[in-house]
């Protein structure tokens, strides 16, 4: 089951991923943050729809203990954000994604699930793509730039910036991954449906705060209708993350890696309706990073 759960998650934050993509402005410095208030609006909502249609209670209390699981996600979902305005959605999106297989490492050395050795190998894959990809990116996109005698966009001037972004949401994407399957699976501290109303609630707090700072305090402008993209974004992140949490509960050391793969639903969005152009290099790298995600997807522990 968790295998499904895991695919239809996939699907869902590809399709994230990409309207994400289309409602970020360059130019807007607070994109990010009308990013969040759009999620956590979505999130919100959900979570409210989820305790009145099933008529069940929620503890408070469930937001505090699953508060660093949360914290995790959600900065890590906010830097993500922020480098959609510095870097090619067909490029961070596979190192952002390959949070999973990191998330499989520390599932396997710290909480005892076992992974074998073509499951070592397909770890190994991934981190050898991330590496080769940011490599390509900080040197070829600017000196071809440079060689061609073209202005170099904002965007590929602080490509350094640009790939230490999603570098970094890796790492915490993979944390709160691991903090998932040790909180609800391990410990057992909270259930699926509280880890999932906790997150949600938490997201809808930073979405105010955020809401707040932007609207009251630095008085920019806020409509629904200009944030339309990032609505059908946030639709899609909250859809996912509701498959999530069951997927991550059952097998996290096999459904974090699977999930990972929703890159390829990114990368096959992003070409064909946002017109990216990768060199062959890109595409070799992203290739490899796929190809050790989708064999920890499809290779059981046994």
């Amino acid at each position: 089951m968790w295998f499904l759960l895991a695919l239809i998650t996939a699907l869902f934050w590809g399709g994230s991923d990409l309207f994400s993509k289309m409602g970020t402005d360059p130019r807007d410095k607070y994109s990010h943050l009308r990013m969040l208030i759009m999620v956590g609006t979505v999130m919100g909502i959900h979570a409210t729809a989820m305790l009145l249609l099933n008529h069940e209670t929620f503890d408070p209390r469930s937001m505090v203990r699953y508060l660093p699981v949360s914290a995790f996600y959600i900065v890590s979902m906010a830097i993500g954000y922020i480098g959609l305005r510095y870097l090619e959605l067909s490029v961070s999106s596979p190192v952002c994604n390959s949070s999973g297989a990191l998330a499989a490492l520390l599932c396997f050395l710290f909480l005892g699930q076992t992974m074998t050795w073509v499951q070592f190998a397909a770890v190994a894959l991934v981190m050898l793509g991330v590496v080769l990809l940011s490599v390509f990116d900080l040197k070829d996109e600017n000196k071809a730039r440079r060689f061609r005698g073209e202005v170099i966009e904002e965007k590929y001037r602080v490509s350094a910036l640009a790939v230490a972004i999603p570098v970094f949401y890796c790492i915490l994407d993979a944390l709160g991954t691991f903090g998932d399957a040790l909180v609800m699976d391990t410990l057992e501290l909270v259930s699926e449906e509280e880890a999932e109303i906790a997150y949600e609630y938490t997201f809808l707090l930073c979405a105010v705060a955020a809401f707040c700072f932007l609207v009251v305090v630095k008085k920019q402008k806020f409509r629904l209708w200009d944030e339309r993209e990032k609505g059908l974004g946030a639709l899609c992140e909250t859809a996912g993350q509701f498959f999530y949490v069951y997927a991550i509960s059952e097998n996290a050391i096999m459904a974090a890696p699977l999930i990972s793969s929703y890159c390829l639903f990114s990368v096959v969005l992003s070409r064909v309706f946002l017109r990216e152009k990768l060199t062959w290099r890109q595409y070799g790298a992203i290739a490899v990073s796929v190809c050790g995600i989708v064999i920890l997807g499809f290779f059981d522990a046994g």
